[in-house]
């Protein structure tokens, strides 16, 4: 039973590792997102407009200041000697996903009343999708 488990892990190591690296790099980057939005906003849960774009910038840059390199690292194992190359695939993939969060929780929090902690939960669904998706077929794609 234990080498099934072993055999799974091992074929499927790469969706475990970004699973993980994933729910790392969630942490890290709603950190810094309720963090500035409970210092700067006072922990509203309907930000403004602008306060919605400040959030998801701040949100996103320190998401991928952190995922870049344990992607790279752990995840796709990328030894691609173009690292400049690499990375700014990686942050324009990364911007993409972005504009689309923003817009979700633009519709979900601003257009709708949903609270900003919900409409952040279901954008983040599916950016964590879009980002392997084109991480693995446009980023590292090398491997």
């Amino acid at each position: 039973m234990i080498e099934k488990i072993k055999a799974l892990c091992v074929k499927h190591r790469e969706i475990l590792v970004y699973l993980i690296v994933g729910v790392l790099t969630t942490i890290v980057s709603w950190a810094a997102k309720f963090l500035w939005n409970f210092l700067f906003y006072a922990g509203t849960s309907t930000p403004t407009v602008v306060q919605n774009t400040i959030l998801s910038v701040v949100e996103n840059a320190s998401g991928i200041a952190f995922a870049y390199p344990t992607n790279r690292r752990w995840v796709f194992q990328s030894k691609n000697p173009n690292i400049l190359a690499e990375a700014g695939s990686f942050v324009g993939s990364r911007l993409a996903t972005m504009a689309m969060s923003w817009l979700l929780n633009l519709l979900l929090t601003n257009a709708l009343g949903i609270p900003m902690a919900v409409s952040t939960i279901v954008s983040a669904v599916f950016v964590v999708i879009a980002n392997y998706l084109i991480s693995k077929l446009l980023v590292f794609r090398g491997k």
